[in-house]
């Protein structure tokens, strides 16, 4: 490690120790009091995470991991994403999720296009990826030691019909969620394939995780939205963007009130990412009634009675039922 990184190290060990203020001699009959900045406020010292890393995530809520997720795990997911989508598979509480405008599949020439899996908590081989361990020790970098998995995705872009409906609204994670607090909540997010701005990659607002949640709604875009691809109603287009291009295997993690979002899948070919929402186990759900999240509890619960035929159930409660303990104690969610 280099000089400059030693000393970095040092003053972050003084910051997260900090606890007093310093309280300088007089000099000249005036009296001069400094308080250190507070311990970093996004993530732990575990041990993992370098200086510049924890400084860049406390910056600008994302931090991006070459190489975390081996060709053969990735693979084993394709396999199975591909026996899910030719319905030789049936996974308990599966949503299975296909583009408005897509009607070619990937592997199912009868049928639209699937465009997602979400929550896949009951299929073995799928969860694998939450609980692999060069995951989840980052994961504990930012959620501390009793991790839960609470949302799990397959994302599967198709290419654009045209209608520009494969792209996703900028939007704020934490819009789905009912629990809290947000700085103990982390996506991470595996490119199974090489992702480019051609093919839609992953485009993030730097340090809008410093903000508040924004009221989200869907867009009103002239080519129609998918479901539940809500945005953020109102942020600033000029704020600066990046645009996360990433190789197969490659992971980002960011914090769930990072503004992002994903352009159009310009090629020919299907992106395809993985990715798991952790939450520490010591977090606790809200009440959103009264809230601008009222309208995806709303959404939820419709989803809910259509495909179980449960009429009163909570909001928290339809993520109580699909979290899983991956590290630690279930102290709280």
């Amino acid at each position: 490690m280099s000089r400059a990184a030693d000393r970095l190290r040092m003053v972050l060990n003084h910051l997260d120790g900090a606890t007093a203020p310093i309280r300088a001699s007089p000099t000249s009959g005036q009296t001069f009091t400094y308080s250190p900045p507070q311990k970093l406020r996004y993530s732990f010292d575990t041990g993992i995470l370098t200086p510049e890393q924890r400084l860049f995530y406390e910056e600008n809520g994302f931090l991006l991991i070459k190489n975390l997720v081996s060709e053969t795990d990735i693979d084993r997911f394709r396999k199975e994403f591909e026996r899910i989508c030719r319905q030789e598979v049936k996974v308990p509480g599966l949503i299975v999720m296909r583009d408005v405008a897509i009607a070619k599949s990937e592997f199912v020439p009868d049928q639209r296009a699937v465009s997602k899996l979400q929550d896949f908590q009951e299929d073995a081989e799928l969860f694998r990826y939450c609980a692999l361990p060069q995951i989840l020790k980052y994961v504990e970098s930012f959620t501390g030691p009793n991790i839960m998995a609470m949302h799990t995705m397959l994302i599967n872009k198709p290419p654009d019909a045209g209608k520009k409906t494969s792209r996703h609204p900028m939007h704020q994670d934490l819009h789905y969620f009912p629990f809290r607090p947000s700085d103990r909540i982390v996506c991470a997010w595996t490119a199974m394939e090489k992702v480019t701005r051609q093919n839609g990659c992953l485009v993030v607002l730097p340090g809008t995780h410093k903000g508040t949640l924004q009221e989200h709604d869907y867009p009103d875009w002239e080519g129609g939205v998918n479901k539940m691809y809500h945005g953020v109603q109102d942020y600033d287009p000029d704020h600066p963007r990046l645009y996360v291009e990433m190789e197969k295997g490659d992971t980002v993690f960011f914090h769930p009130l990072l503004i992002h979002g994903s352009g159009m899948n310009q090629t020919q070919g299907f992106r395809k990412a993985i990715s798991c929402h952790y939450a520490s186990s010591d977090c606790y759900y809200i009440d959103v009634r009264g809230t601008t999240q009222e309208n995806i509890e709303s959404e939820v619960k419709e989803i809910v009675k259509k495909k179980y035929g449960i009429n009163a159930v909570a909001f928290k409660d339809t993520w109580a039922f699909r979290g899983r303990l991956v590290q630690g104690e279930r102290t709280s969610l």
